[in-house]
Parts: structure tokens; C-alpha cells; sequence
């Protein structure tokens, strides 16, 4: 005798039984077992959190190159009405590069904030509640040049560093958990390839012709705020991640309603059945902090995985990359008024690369992408100093160099772009993941901090050979993520840890007797919740 559920409006969950007939009860067992299809109100999540907040980061990462002499000029002509003299050499770069870097040390704070945020206010909570930083934001630069305030912009660019700190984890950390277990290697790229959007936008009303004269620059600056607001007057009508409702807010009625808006023909029973496993394998329900995760032993590899993955996605010279690319363009013959144009060019080629990955990565899987992205990147960085060392006598070896550049390019946003920060919601549980993209967050953005500040003074005692560091670095990740992380791909939160347990000392079920663990009954074979399915221990219960 199998049993159907109804669910009534007060949340209560009820059952009763009816008999069902063997045709209905082996559809159910083929829904289950069949592949959940992509549906609207999923693709739309993924491209409203995207477009409103990752695309944020890459717009900002790029929109302070083109209009770079005009702020310089502001900054100058503000220092000439204060005090009567303009600002030497020495302290107007200074300024500048405080304007640029500042951006890193607010996504640094911001990423420190996540664990809080994700826990008090939910995942698509934080990110709404996160854009009145945009806004803020936005106001400061845009009315930087009224006010004659260059601290508005340094301010403005800090508290857009906040911002793209906590949605640069938030984001997929979201996604993630929204996403069926077939399609989350797809939805898990979309931020990054947003990211990929956001500075081809840049590179393209950076222009010339369109923003790119020196009245436009404030404007420029604050155009980040349209996109935003387009997020906030949608985003809200969208549920909350259903695994943060069952599992940290113990809210049923709101997990299945969630799960009936993200799913197609209500195939909700196996993945409620998936969550409950999660749950009862979790030593608490309660979100771990940073420190606890560190000693936990039950997550070291996981923990060393999410450090190496998100080091080595910065310290690949990405970045650095960029202090080349002018003087590369320029060596093969490429004209200075197109070199902006062919600038453009590669912020194409890393949509299109962002879109190869998006479209292969539930094919292929999680390892392929970013073992031969980072390969790739390894040997494109030897071949920019192989180049740039043999092209004073061999003048063909500047068309290379060009080719090493759009192939570091395709290399990093086909894979190291955006797989780890899929990855980091992969391996962890419920109660692990928040402090997880802590850690995974803050060390982005330390390692990023760090190349920038660096690289200048690696390029001036290294030369050209400078890149042979990175070289190293991208064919370390490479083999580590080889030999140590695991294929994710149609897999669940749970299998995922149980693959990483055989290499833990101690076993994966200890502590399910902590007394304050809900406990989530299965009561048939379709993982579906019954009368009294919130049932606690009883000896936790409070007198």
C-alpha cells in the first residue's frame, strides 16, 4: 500500500492512505529516477543574481582603465582648489593606485562577511539586502566630480569592493543549492561567465565614442546601478534556496513550495529525499564558523581543495596579464588608436570561451574543465616568455605572443574562471558551507591583492621570465586538482562527501547523536514527508 501526501495551507504536512494503482506508482519511480529538465524560473534566477551582482565584479575590475588619465586630471585639478599647488608624480600615481586596489580590500571585508549575512538573512536574502551597497555607491562616484570629492570615489570604489566580495560567493553558493544535481556544473558557470559580460561592458562604453571622453567618467562609473535595479525589483518575487529553508529553518511547507517553483512536474520527492539524507548526516544543523571548520577533521581535504583551487585561480597571473597586453599588441604591428579595439576583442573571446565552459561542463565534467583550463594557461604563460625572450630575432614570434594571450584567456574562463567557486558549494555540507566561501573568498581576494601589489616588482627583477612563475603555478593546480579532488558531476551533496571520507581517518557518521539534530522521517520509498515529519529527540526537548 503506497501513500499519497496533501499538503494543507497552514504548512501542516498530512497523510492518508489511498491505494494507487501499479501504472501511477511506476511513474513516480520513473519521474524520480529521470534527469530534472531546465525550467524558466530557474534559468531566470541564475540570470537576474548574475546579471545583478556578478557582472557587477567584472564591469568594476575594468572600468577604471579607460577614463584613467581623466581621473588623474579630477584628482590634480581638486588638489591645484584646495591647496593652490597641483599633486607631483609620485602622489598622484599613488592615488590612483589606491582607487584601483581599495576595490580588492572591500571584496576582502565583504567575503568575511558572508558567513554572518548567508545565515541571518538567507542566500537570495543576502543578495537583495546587499544592493543597497550599489546604490551607495553609485551616488558616491557619480557626484564625485559635483562635489569636487576624489575621497567619494576611493569610498565609492571600496563599498563596490564590499559588494562584489559577498555576491562573488553568495551568488553560486545560491545557485548551488537551487540547482538539480544534473544541471548545477551549468548554473554553477553563469556567474562567472557574467563576470566575463561585465568587463566586455566596460571594454565597450569605455570607448571613445560612446563613454569613454572625459565628461563621461562619473557617469561611467555609476552606470553599475541599472543593473542592480532591475535585480531588486525582481529578485524578491523568487523563493529563498530550498535546502537553506528545510535544513536551517526547518520550514517544510516553504521547501516544497520552493521545490514546486524550481522543478518541472513537481519532482520533488527524491530531492527531499536527498536533503533529509544531508541532514541526518550533519553533526549539527547549526551553520559552523571558520575556526570550526579549520579543526574539523572530517572536512580537512575539502577544506585544502577550496584553498589550493582559489589561490591558484589568482596567482594563474590572470591579472597580471593585462600589464602586458598593450605592449604585446603594440610589438605585433597592431596600430595605438586600435589597440582599445582589439582590447575588445578579448573581452569577446572570454564570453565566448565563459560560454564553451557552460555548455560543455555537464558533459564533460568539473576536472576536465579546470585541469586542461589551467593546463592550457601553464603553457601559454612559457610561451609568452619564450616569445617575448626570441622576438628580437625572430620577428614572427610577436604573432605567438599574441596567441598566448587569447589562449591565457580561453584557458582561464573555460575553467579556473568560475568552476571553483562551483566546486567550494560542492564539497561541503549545509553547515560547512557558508564558512567555507569564507575561507575560499577571503583567500581570492588576499591572492588577488597580492599579485597586484607584487607583479610590478617580480616584472622589474624578472623580465619577461616573470611569467614562468606563473607557469609553475598553473601546472601545480593542475596536478593537485588530478590527484586529489574527485569528479562532482549528477552527484549529491552527500555522495560527494562520502567520496572524500575514504580519505579521512575518522568516520563520516560520527556525531549524528547530537542531541539538538532534527530528525526527518522517511516514511515510503519516495522520500515524501508525513504526518509529524519534524520530529526532534526527545531528550532535547525543553521542559
Amino acid at each position: 500500500m503506497a501513500e499519497e501526501v496533501l499538503i494543507t495551507p497552514p504548512g501542516k504536512i498530512t497523510s492518508f492512505l489511498r491505494p494507487m494503482d501499479s501504472s501511477k506508482l511506476k511513474a513516480m519511480e520513473e519521474m524520480n529516477e529521470s534527469p530534472t529538465h531546465l525550467t524558466s524560473s530557474l534559468l531566470a534566477v541564475a540570470f537576474l543574481t548574475s546579471f545583478g551582482s556578478s557582472m557587477l565584479y567584472g564591469y568594476n575590475l575594468a572600468v577604471v582603465n579607460s577614463p584613467a588619465v581623466y581621473i588623474k586630471d579630477f584628482y590634480n585639478r581638486t588638489s591645484v582648489s584646495r591647496n593652490g599647488t597641483g599633486l607631483d608624480g609620485e602622489a598622484l600615481t599613488l592615488m590612483y593606485s589606491l582607487t584601483v586596489s581599495v576595490f580588492a580590500i572591500g571584496g576582502l571585508l565583504g567575503s568575511l562577511m558572508v558567513g554572518m549575512l548567508v545565515t541571518r538573512f538567507g542566500r537570495k536574502g543576502t543578495v537583495v539586502n546587499s544592493t543597497v551597497l550599489v546604490f551607495i555607491a553609485g551616488s558616491l562616484m557619480g557626484f564625485s566630480r559635483i562635489c569636487g570629492s576624489p575621497e567619494m570615489v576611493i569610498f565609492g570604489r571600496f563599498v563596490t569592493g564590499i559588494h562584489s566580495g559577498i555576491s562573488l560567493s553568495v551568488v553560486p553558493m545560491y545557485l548551488g543549492e537551487i540547482a538539480p544535481k544534473n544541471l548545477r556544473g551549468f548554473l554553477g558557470l553563469v556567474p562567472s561567465l557574467f563576470i566575463c559580460a561585465g568587463v566586455f561592458s566596460a571594454q565597450i562604453l569605455g570607448l571613445h565614442e560612446i563613454l569613454g571622453k572625459e565628461e563621461h567618467w562619473p557617469l561611467f562609473l555609476s552606470l553599475m546601478v541599472i543593473p542592480t535595479f532591475i535585480q531588486l525589483m525582481l529578485l524578491p518575487w523568487f523563493p529563498e534556496s530550498p535546502r537553506y529553508l528545510l535544513i536551517e529553518k526547518h520550514n517544510v511547507h516553504a521547501t516544497i513550495i520552493a521545490l514546486k517553483w524550481y522543478r518541472a512536474k513537481c519532482n520533488i520527492q527524491s530531492e527531499i529525499e536527498e536533503m533529509q539524507e544531508e541532514q541526518r548526516s550533519l553533526s549539527s544543523v547549526e551553520t559552523v564558523s571558520v575556526w570550526r571548520l579549520i579543526l574539523d577533521p572530517l572536512v580537512r581535504w575539502q577544506l585544502l581543495s577550496v584553498v589550493v583551487i582559489n589561490i591558484g585561480m589568482q596567482l594563474s597571473g590572470i591579472d597580471a596579464l593585462w600589464f602586458y597586453t598593450n605592449d604585446i599588441f603594440k610589438n605585433a604591428g597592431i596600430p595605438d588608436p586600435e589597440i582599445q579595439y582589439t582590447t575588445v576583442g578579448t573581452g569577446a573571446i572570454e564570453i565566448i570561451a565563459g560560454l564553451i565552459g557552460c555548455f560543455t561542463i555537464e558533459k564533460l565534467g568539473r576536472r576536465p574543465l579546470i585541469i586542461g583550463g589551467f593546463l592550457v594557461m601553464g603553457f601559454c604563460c612559457a610561451g609568452i616568455t619564450l616569445s617575448l625572450v626570441l622576438q628580437v630575432h625572430l620577428p614572427f614570434m610577436r604573432y605567438v605572443s599574441v596567441g598566448c594571450v587569447v589562449g591565457i584567456i580561453a584557458g582561464f574562463c573555460i575553467g579556473p574562471a568560475g568552476v571553483p567557486f562551483l566546486i567550494t558549494a560542492e564539497l561541503f555540507k549545509q553547515s560547512h558551507r557558508p564558512a567555507a566561501y569564507t575561507v575560499g573568498g577571503s583567500l581570492n581576494w588576499i591572492s588577488n591583492f597580492t599579485v597586484g601589489f607584487v607583479f610590478p616588482f617580480l616584472q622589474m627583477s624578472a623580465g619577461s621570465y616573470c611569467y614562468l612563475v606563473f607557469c609553475c603555478v598553473c601546472l601545480a593546480v593542475a596536478a593537485f586538482v588530478f590527484f586529489v579532488i574527485p569528479e562532482t558531476k549528477n552527484k549529491t551533496f552527500v555522495e560527494i562527501s562520502q567520496m572524500f571520507a575514504s580519505k579521512e581517518a575518522v568516520p563520516e557518521t560520527q556525531g549524528l547523536g547530537h542531541p539538538d539534530q532534527l530528525k526527518l522521517r522517511k516514511m515510503n520509498g519516495y522520500g515524501t514527508l508525513e504526518n509529524g515529519s519534524l520530529e526532534f529527540d526527545s531528550s532535547s526537548s525543553v521542559p
